[in-house]
């Protein structure tokens, strides 16, 4: 498997530290509100990347930590007149939800910042030791940036021009720094804070260095990937190589991934632009599934631009695929005896032979860099290709066309294995979708099951203009009504 090294600025072929093993971190989120598509859009980005390692037989250490000490929990915390404990655990269980309804997988480790504190205590005072870190007077401890002499190697950046060109980079109190470059290891608590002792003041620990305790406790280092949004390149992640380094004189990571914003309007989502939408609003009109199917639709790298319109287009790419599968599984079900034509069998020949390549590109586009977009294009070309068999009596109804059916289906079972995608009973999921996209627009279900059943009943007792009514009143409320053998079908026009 090829993967894109943001450290080194290309691909490189992935081979594991240690034989057989992966140990992955990744930054999570900051919990003091419900977690937005922007925040969404990582958790699902590795959540693929580690399930395609693991499905190459990798054991994965997989950690994601939540952050659960910030000055935005404290505010959130100080406005609701209670601890920061109860803001954070409180959007910590939300997160999860939000989490197991999108089909990302619990990481094997969660640490929280807040419960690791003894450990960035530890790695603050080594690099105070070496020489690395200073105390000022009211006991802030700053990391001495040009002490670490490969500082800016992650995000390419020079000292110099970060001190002469980006001051709005830099950390505050620059008054009692040694240099302006200089970054927040510890700071001392204010009025209503939480705080920790240690041996410079009460207080609590910067950023940085949370996730640096964290992933050497839980995996150890050097990890293989650490992986993270394309906005914590600088500085997060830059100084988390700094002190990591310092401190312990190894290698942070071999390979550092990062994934590309979501945009609205060619803008970075944000809470604090305000143009975010929860996972929450969106799940008001759209399936679970269907924002996952959304977020993996373009190249991780690649920013992705949210629109509801780019919702729907989602689904309906999601509608037909789940159709395809619904309608080989009835396919397979049904008997089949007849005998193919020296013409259907030459087809047929042909089509399982696609189906085969297609499936063999749909793994080599995961191996390049964990191309999701590619491999959604060779999802459907699958589709379309077992379509063709589906749409010809002929062809479904004779077993080497049950055989290219079957061989479809055989390759579908890894698109929910590897993408968290299309692994429902297609049935119950496009009843899901069709109630879904009913509420959207103001239909009420209830009452389209009514008439659906009043029209069977009128049908079958041959009162076809009762039944011809029924249908005109569906097709009044937006309804479609197919008639199948497996019973009429509706979906919302």
């Amino acid at each position: 498997m090829k993967i894109y090294n943001t450290l080194s600025k290309r691909k490189e072929e992935f081979v594991p530290l240690e034989e057989g093993k992966v140990k992955m971190y990744v930054c999570g989120p900051t919990v003091y509100n419900l977690i937005h598509i922007g925040n969404a859009r990582p958790m699902i980005v590795f959540d693929t990347v580690r399930r395609y390692m693991e499905h190459k037989g990798y054991e994965v250490n997989f950690v994601s930590n939540f952050t659960d000490v910030d000055d935005k929990i404290i505010k959130k915390a100080l406005e609701e007149g209670v601890d920061s404990s109860v803001i954070s655990e409180r959007y910590i269980e939300e997160c999860k939800k939000d989490m197991k309804a999108m089909n990302v997988k619990p990481a094997t480790t969660h640490p929280k910042a807040t419960q690791e504190i003894g450990g960035m205590l530890e790695m603050i005072n080594t690099l105070i030791e070496k020489g690395h870190a200073y105390a000022a007077g009211d006991g802030t401890v700053y990391f001495r940036t040009r002490s670490f002499k490969g500082y800016g190697k992650l995000s390419h950046k020079n000292l110099d021009d970060l001190q002469g060109g980006n001051r709005s980079l830099l950390v505050s109190g620059e008054d009692q720094k040694e240099d302006p470059l200089d970054f927040v290891l510890w700071k001392p608590r204010k009025e209503g804070e939480p705080y920790w002792e240690s041996p410079w003041c009460k207080g609590r620990p910067g950023w940085h260095i949370e996730c640096s305790a964290m992933s050497e406790k839980y995996l150890p280092l050097p990890l293989d990937i650490h992986g993270g949004g394309l906005d914590l390149i600088f500085p997060h992640h830059e100084n988390e190589i700094a002190q990591t380094e310092a401190a312990l004189d190894k290698p942070l990571a071999r390979v550092w991934m990062h994934n590309g914003f979501v945009q609205v309007n060619s803008e970075k989502m944000s809470k604090s632009l305000g143009n975010f939408q929860t996972i929450r609003d969106i799940l008001e009109s759209y399936l679970p599934e269907t924002l996952r199917f959304f977020l993996v639709g373009k190249h991780y790298r690649s920013p992705i631009d949210f629109s509801l319109a780019n919702m729907d287009e989602a689904e309906r790419g999601q509608k037909r695929v789940y159709e395809c599968l619904r309608a080989t599984d009835q396919a397979l079900a049904a008997e089949s005896g007849k005998k193919a034509t020296p013409a259907a069998l030459t087809q047929l020949a042909e089509l399982k032979n696609e189906v085969a390549a297609l499936d063999a590109a749909f793994m080599e586009a995961l191996e390049d860099d964990c191309n999701t977009a590619a491999a959604l294009g060779h999802l459907f070309s699958m589709t379309r290709a077992a379509g063709r068999v589906l749409d010809d009596k002929t062809l479904r109804a004779v077993p080497e066309g049950r055989e290219v059916l079957a061989l479809f289906r055989t390759a579908t079972e890894k698109w929910d294995a590897l993408l968290g995608l299309f692994g429902q009973e297609p049935a119950a999921f496009l009843a899901s979708l069709h109630a879904m996209r009913a509420r959207r627009k103001g239909v009420n279900v209830t009452e389209v099951e009514r008439l659906i059943g009043e029209r069977q009943q009128a049908r079958a007792a041959r009162d076809f203009a009762r039944a011809d009514a029924a249908r005109d009143e569906l097709a009044a409320l937006g309804v479609e009504v197919r008639d199948t053998p497996e019973g009429p079908v509706w979906d919302i026009a």
